[in-house]
């Protein structure tokens, strides 16, 4: 017994938390409403591997339609033919969640930023090019010519 006013433990379910440290848990299982994930254990609508396996199995196997089958399972049509692409390649592991990439220029810091502009303002004749020589020798790190050009292009919207 418990006393009064003592929070009660709230025991996470370990599959969850697996399944969480690996990218794999379904964020939204509640979109899953295929007849075998609602009454069978077996089926698991937050495992993310699992739902998109079956859902291609669907597809694939028994012949059904893929928008119906997307739709019982939470995918758009798109995302089926991309996991069966990436099935068909690579296998179960195509299955697996893709880690995210860097969301914003890494390389393009504020500072190196800062040099570009203050470079170009020197300098306005100046390649991009010739902008990445100098930010490769000054900080050391390899920016792409493009990746320069859409970091100028995104600096004169700001104004």
């Amino acid at each position: 017994m418990r006393a009064v006013g003592t929070p009660t433990m709230v025991r996470s379910d370990p599959k969850c938390e697996v399944l969480r440290e690996h990218a794999a848990l379904n964020p939204h299982p509640e979109q899953v409403t295929d007849a075998l994930f609602q009454t069978h254990s077996f089926f698991d609508p937050r495992d993310l591997v699992q739902v998109k396996y079956e859902m291609l199995r669907r597809v694939i196997i028994e012949g059904q339609p893929v928008g119906v089958t997307a739709a019982a399972f939470g995918f758009s049509r798109v995302t089926v033919y991309q996991l069966r692409k990436r099935f068909e390649a690579e296998g179960l592991a195509g299955l697996l969640p893709r880690p995210k990439g860097p969301r914003r220029s890494h390389k393009l810091s504020e500072e190196v930023l800062a040099f570009v502009l203050d470079t170009l303002k020197a300098e306005p004749v100046l390649r991009v090019a010739d902008l990445q020589q100098r930010v490769a020798q000054r900080f050391g790190v390899s920016v792409h010519p493009r990746s320069i050009e859409r970091a100028l292009t995104r600096h004169r919207k700001k104004g």
